[in-house]
């Protein structure tokens, strides 16, 4: 059985180390002198040796570095083609040829600063390796290759890398040497201001998937002091937002339709279908959209997907960019009304398809306007495009707040907020009477996953805007009303939770006043006592959740066989659309129901989108 001998220390006040020597014999072998006037720890082997500095790290030897993926970070589309491959693996002196193979040489020397180490690499946690076994051939480059097949599968799949397990890594990787007399070194780094910013932010995020202004605070004061670059603080939020498992799930799901979709070389309707479905359960759920903006950049750079033709949205968009604001003669005039309208449908269309070709269309416009001002046209021409990125922006501010007011839970709705979605809704009807209306409420008060608050307190917050334009109301009144409809929610889902736990472990039955009185009495205490309410219980929200739960049960035990045994679509949109339940929650039902019965989830896909 081998033994393994772990050396722990710190170079500087930043980065720590670990060095793991596993061997049968570790114990009975020297394997590493330290420089105290450098601070220099130096690990060797026959052929091997590896420097650990303030400065970095420094090597002569075979293997190689190793690290978990985080989120969004480019990959090979060998590995992304790969869920299980979770890893990042470098061998030194590997390069890849013209047609994608690995080759190796023998010039495996070279040296990392801890800066490169961190970039390039993890923000938080990067390891290295090298390993002295008879077995192995005498030139590095075939003890590259040799490596590589004795531990590069199982180094790119294991988690004992992300979740830092060193003693499951040493035994998962010491035995695949399969040499009694071998050595393996492996030194792990840690950034420990890294590590203090993820554990904060994943800290403040996991608890209810938002960042509090006081938490944000803290974040700041934390990268201020330590001087954590801005693009090293979005990866680490990203990747901690990812790693949440109800982020997690859905972002997996959306990546695996990608994944099936590069394959196919098409998104057909019922992908694409799914795929909106998954962005819009991810407003309703918190999950930030960089999260799949990311992932469809991953994959574009690498997938020919099949179109049929331009999109007219895109071809109006070149025609307006191109002919009117560089090309014809009022190029250095203003785009007027229709055409500025003409650009945002565009844009609200390209956002409902994924299609980010209108984006790149922009960055076009941009890069000639800078060339065409550069090269002596009027400065006007600047103005004139920046009316149009205005105009994007708002659509832009204006779409996310509706979307999150429509979708999320406890979203806080400020006054300043108002105010700017006042000033927004004039600037778009300015375009055409009742343009606010028809470009973000109309198409919103149609989708079938917009549920009953969310309908309230849009519909509250178009009618308060009404109000305040024609002087009956005011940003007070209507910021209110908006507080007391999300009280409500908060109050109505706490309700809902504890009373449904409280009829499964309690109660067999609940139809006589007397129990749900009861029932009623033993929640508002127990709720009191936990401090997530300070009043009593409105009469309509306990009824209203009690036939809420009815339903559900209905649902659950009655309708739904009978859906799934007859594939009855039209029974299960005539329930959804009379009983007034909660969309999203009823497919988790079914997904949670499929899950339990061992059900094909793919022919609940199918029920949903109406296909029999």
């Amino acid at each position: 059985m081998h033994k393994d001998i772990r050396l722990h220390g710190m170079m500087g006040d930043q980065t720590e180390y670990f060095v793991m020597v596993a061997g049968n014999d570790a114990y009975q072998r020297y394997f590493f002198n330290i420089v105290q006037e450098e601070d220099r720890l130096r690990l060797f082997t026959p052929g091997n040796e590896m420097v650990i500095s303030p400065e970095g790290i420094s090597y002569q030897s075979n293997g190689g570095k190793f690290c978990e993926y985080m989120f969004g970070v480019d990959q090979p589309s060998s590995d992304l083609s790969k869920p299980d491959i979770i890893n990042r693996l470098v061998m030194y002196g590997a390069r890849p040829d013209e047609g994608g193979a690995v080759r190796f040489s023998d010039r495996t020397s070279g040296s990392e600063t801890y800066d490169t180490i961190f970039f390039e690499g993890n923000a938080v946690c990067n390891y290295f390796f090298f390993a002295h076994s008879n077995s192995l051939s005498h030139t590095l480059k075939s003890q590259q290759e040799e490596l590589v097949k004795r531990l590069g599968k199982s180094i790119k799949r294991t988690t004992a890398v992300g979740d830092e397990r060193d003693d499951v890594l040493i035994a998962e990787l010491f035995p695949l040497l399969d040499d009694y007399s071998s050595q393996l070194f492996v030194v792990k780094l840690i950034n420990r201001h890294h590590r203090e910013y993820r554990d904060l932010f994943r800290n403040f995020y996991f608890k209810n998937k938002k960042i509090s202004d006081v938490d944000f605070a803290r974040l700041v004061t934390v990268a201020t002091t330590y001087k954590i670059d801005r693009y090293q603080q979005e990866r680490i939020r990203i990747d901690a937002m990812y790693r949440s498992p109800a982020n997690k799930r859905i972002v997996d799901e959306y990546r695996n339709i990608l994944l099936a979709c590069n394959a196919k070389g098409e998104i057909s309707n019922l992908d694409n279908a799914r795929l909106t479905r998954l962005k819009t359960l991810s407003v309703r759920n918190k999950i930030p959209g960089a999260l799949f903006y990311t992932l469809d950049e991953m994959f574009k750079k690498d997938r020919n997907l099949k179109h049929d033709g331009e999109q007219d949205y895109i071809a109006a968009t070149r025609e307006i960019l191109e002919g009117i604001f560089f090309r014809e003669i009022s190029i250095e005039s203003r785009i007027d009304r229709d055409d500025m309208l003409k650009l945002i449908q565009a844009k609200k269309k390209a956002m409902e398809n994924r299609d980010h070709s209108f984006d790149q269309i922009m960055l076009d416009a941009s890069k000639e306007c800078d060339e065409k001002i550069h090269g002596g046209a009027d400065s006007s021409l600047l103005d004139g495009f920046s009316y149009v990125v205005t105009y994007l922006d708002r659509f832009d501010s204006v779409s996310n707040l509706v979307s999150q007011l429509a979708f999320m839970e406890n979203v806080r709705i400020n006054e300043e907020m108002l105010r700017g979605l006042l000033e927004h809704k004039a600037a778009f009807d300015n375009l055409h009477d009742g343009c606010f209306q028809e470009l973000f409420i109309r198409e919103l008060f149609a989708n079938t996953y917009l549920g009953i608050f969310g309908r309230r307190k849009v519909k509250t917050l178009m009618d308060g805007l009404v109000a305040i334009e024609s002087r009956q109301s005011t940003i007070e009144d209507l910021h209110q009303k908006l507080i007391d409809i999300d009280q409500e929610e908060r109050i109505a889902l706490v309700l809902l939770e504890h009373i449904r736990d409280r009829i499964r472990n309690f109660y067999s039955k609940f139809t006589t006043q007397a129990d749900q009185e009861a029932l009623r009495r033993e929640v508002v205490e127990e709720l009191k006592a936990k401090k997530l309410i300070s009043a009593d219980i409105p009469n309509h929200l306990f009824d209203e959740t009690i036939f809420t739960i009815k339903k559900e049960a209905m649902y659950l035990h009655s309708l739904l066989p009978q859906v799934i045994t007859e594939r009855n679509v039209s029974l299960r949109e005539d329930f959804l659309e009379n009983s007034g339940l909660d969309r999203f929650y009823v497919e988790e039902l079914e997904r949670e129901y499929y899950e339990k019965n061992g059900l094909d989830i793919e022919s609940l896909y199918q029920i949903r989108k109406g296909l029999n």
